[in-house]
């Protein structure tokens, strides 16, 4: 049997709103219960003043400016302290922001000495009322985007078009980065009227060669896996294998917001890893 490298590569921390307050020492604490060998803490950083008009759902969606400088030296701390133990990488979940690459390419300037990699994800789309969070609540994808697209079709080639544009957007940056949970787009899927599976595969297709020329990894996250309207995870085995074959670096991801989500589902990514011919990168 091949060996696996045991990494968690997209984790939150008490910094995320919307997460559990617990102390980021028992995350990587759990992650070391589990036996991985690397960790990588990618918390949501701030978002450009005013980019929601629903200042409330902004405010749980990304720390205010003033927290930035506070995260990369407390996880620096925390890399340091654990770095006999296991290795913690100190990461953020970038999101790709139409309109505003500079404010990103700065944001980032800001923290890169920091920074050991990032991730880059589509969570917002043009909607009603300006722009919109994908995955906040059916309820919400149905009023402010299909509403505003006219289909649910529409808002899924929508979606893929935004993750091309953030392929080609990660290619430019010169911190390592893999692109976030390329099918987050299915998280509500159970709770959506005509969800078009073969359209969701013919653009997870396109993204192959896409990904490949850009030099990216990718994020295999499993966290659809804990969603009720959903599970499944946010990249399909068939695309993991293409991916291989490929050679683009899979790295697990559990997503998680609390400690009892860090290396959820790992034996699932590490039997899928197993069944194919070629091994995750690392």
């Amino acid at each position: 049997m091949k060996h696996i490298y045991k990494w968690d590569g997209h984790t939150h921390t008490h910094y995320c709103r919307h997460g559990a307050d617990a102390s980021v020492k028992e995350y990587v604490k759990r992650a070391m219960e589990l036996g991985f060998e690397r960790y990588s803490i990618t918390e949501h950083p701030p978002l450009p003043d005013g980019y929601l008009q629903n200042v409330d759902v902004m405010n749980q969606l990304a720390m205010p400016y003033d927290e930035l400088d506070r995260y990369v030296v407390e996880m620096a701390a925390i890399k340091q302290q654990f770095s006999r133990e296991i290795d913690v990488r100190v990461g953020l979940e970038i999101d790709f922001l139409p309109g505003c690459e500079a404010y990103t390419r700065t944001l980032l300037a800001h923290v890169s000495h920091a920074l050991d990699e990032i991730l880059v994800s589509v969570h917002f789309l043009p909607g009603r009322e300006g722009m919109r969070c994908i995955d906040l609540s059916p309820e919400d994808f149905m009023e402010g985007l299909v509403a505003h697209y006219g289909s649910v079709a529409s808002v899924i080639h929508t979606y893929f078009d935004h993750v091309e544009a953030a392929i080609s957007f990660a290619s430019t940056l010169e911190i390592p980065v893999r692109m976030g949970h390329l099918a987050l787009i299915e998280k509500f899927r159970d709770a959506l009227p005509a969800f078009d599976d073969a359209l969701v595969r013919a653009r997870l297709t396109r993204l192959l060669p896409l990904i490949k020329a850009a030099g990216v990894g990718v994020d295999c996250n499993v966290a659809g896996f804990r969603k009720a309207t959903c599970r499944r995870p946010y990249v399909p085995v068939w695309w993991m294998a293409r991916a291989l074959r490929e050679e683009i670096p899979l790295v697990f991801g559990s997503d998680a917001h609390s400690p009892g989500d860090v290396g959820a589902d790992w034996a699932w990514f590490e039997q899928v890893i197993q069944g194919c011919e070629f091994d995750v990168s690392h």
